[in-house]
């Protein structure tokens, strides 16, 4: 049984490293099932809102300094269908960074919409970096049919673009500016940590608040911070993008966060800062494994880090880094949020304790002494992923064209009638409408040489793909 395995695993002795932010460190004084309800006399209707969901929404938009926010119980994914349907005409265009979440290209396939994308730089860890403003600018200048700019920032490794920048350009267009911050929602509330896309002047922001704060999964919110969006056309649109069954428990959850943060944030965010600067400190004195920090990438590659997304790098040793997140999870039972080619990451927010941070440096530590250096340079697998395909067609005119199921060995020089990405993070590698090369065929037997395994195709063994 599936409750049975996550009480199991509740008492165990892995640490999360990983979302959601809470941790597990939360107590709702009762049972979740005592607390579901539906739209009950006196509870509010979240997609009708009057009462007390329009209070606490209210007084989140407050809180934070936005025009409007919005609970969303069916996590960021509603919220970014939402934001991009509501910018952008039926058929219209958006300008979006390539590394964009897998939800952003269901809007453009659902709105019929044509990306014009920007492709961030990749640094020299092989970490996709910041979307430079000059990007867009340029971008804006030589495509007028833009309707609205679609950025991601912070990325799931918590680089961070200059969204106060992108903001001023994308305004002296006329183009409203959204920002995923799904992966920022503590952003703001302390000095260690980056400013929130709210306060830089984006129009749109999106914020998985189960993330990175303390909040059940699945639960996220959306700040409309200006005039150049409409409050009835999100709503209208989150109406059809979000459930008409909205949990209370998620919503409960959401609605504690302003009073858990004004009453123990800045202490909580103040250890946060503390325990991620002993850490980073301590790191340094590895050999092999490299904890990136801040200094590790030049300006063009990232306007700024987020320190509680911890990246451990395997480029200059002989293992990758699904190698590494295995061993921290076998032999230290130290579970982390994700892995790529050549490193792993550890999520960290205001609820670890400081015995986590010891574990994994005490990990790594140990991990470290028995590798030795690569004397032969690895291959960019990130830049290698998420490099720059032929876009053919749009990705509405793809999904919708009638093709035919083939090999992927005999796919090249073929139009993509698939999305294949890793998840997390949820990038495609490869969206539909996009030519099929005899690199991406080889990039995919890589990908599941390495012990990943690519989704977004209808056979999950990935030996099979649909094409125009």
């Amino acid at each position: 049984m599936l409750l049975e395995r996550l009480q199991n695993y509740d008492q165990s002795d892995i640490y999360p490293f990983h979302m959601p932010g809470h941790k597990r460190q939360i107590e709702l004084g009762a049972d979740a099932y005592h607390l579901d309800i539906t739209e009950v006399e006196g509870f509010d209707n979240l997609h009708h809102a009057q009462g007390i969901l329009k209070e606490e929404q209210a007084r989140l938009a407050q809180y934070v300094g936005a025009k409007h926010s919005f609970f969303l119980v069916n996590g960021s994914t509603c919220g970014i269908l939402a934001a991009i349907s509501a910018a952008v005409p039926r058929g219209g265009k958006l300008l979006m960074a390539r590394n964009s979440h897998k939800a952003a290209y269901h809007a453009l396939f659902l709105r019929q919409l044509h990306a014009h994308y920007v492709y961030p730089p990749i640094s020299d860890f092989d970490i996709q970096g910041a979307l430079a403003p000059e990007q867009i600018r340029r971008a804006l200048s030589q495509d007028e049919e833009i309707d609205a700019v679609y950025v991601t920032s912070p990325t799931y490794d918590g680089v961070v673009s200059d969204i106060e920048a992108i903001a001023q350009i994308a305004h002296s267009f006329g183009k409203p500016l959204i920002v995923d911050e799904a992966h920022g929602a503590h952003f703001g509330f302390h000095p260690a940590f980056p400013r929130s896309a709210v306060s830089c002047g984006a129009d749109l922001v999106i914020q998985s608040v189960h993330k990175t704060l303390p909040a059940f999964t699945q639960s996220a919110v959306m700040h409309l911070c200006s005039d150049r969006m409409q409050d009835q056309v999100l709503e209208e649109f989150l109406d059809i993008y979000e459930s008409s069954s909205p949990s209370y428990v998620l919503m409960a959850g959401i609605s504690r966060l302003v009073p858990f943060l004004q009453a123990e944030g800045d202490v909580r965010f103040s250890a946060l800062a503390e325990h991620l600067r002993e850490f980073y400190e301590k790191s340094k004195r590895l050999c092999h494994l490299h904890v990136i920090q801040e200094e590790d990438f030049g300006r063009s590659d990232a306007f700024a880090l987020d320190p509680s997304k911890i990246l451990i790098s395997t480029k200059n040793c002989n293992i990758n880094g699904r190698q590494l997140y295995d061993q921290l999870l076998a032999r230290y039972h130290l579970q982390l949020e994700m892995c790529s080619g050549e490193y792993a990451t550890a999520l960290c927010s205001l609820m670890d304790d400081p015995q986590g941070f010891e574990r994994l440096a005490d990990a790594l530590f140990q991990i470290d002494a028995a590798l030795r250096k690569e004397e032969t340079p690895k291959c960019g697998f990130v830049a290698q992923m998420y490099r720059e395909r032929e876009q053919v067609c749009s990705i509405a005119e793809a999904r919708e064209r009638m093709g035919e199921t083939v090999a992927l060995k005999k796919a090249v020089g073929r139009v993509s009638g698939e999305y294949v990405y890793l998840y997390p993070p949820g990038i495609p590698i490869l969206v539909p409408g996009e030519r099929i090369d005899a690199d991406f065929v080889a990039e995919v037997e890589e990908i599941k040489a390495r012990g990943m395994m690519p989704e977004g195709l209808w056979d999950m063994r990935a030996e099979f793909i649909k094409v125009l």
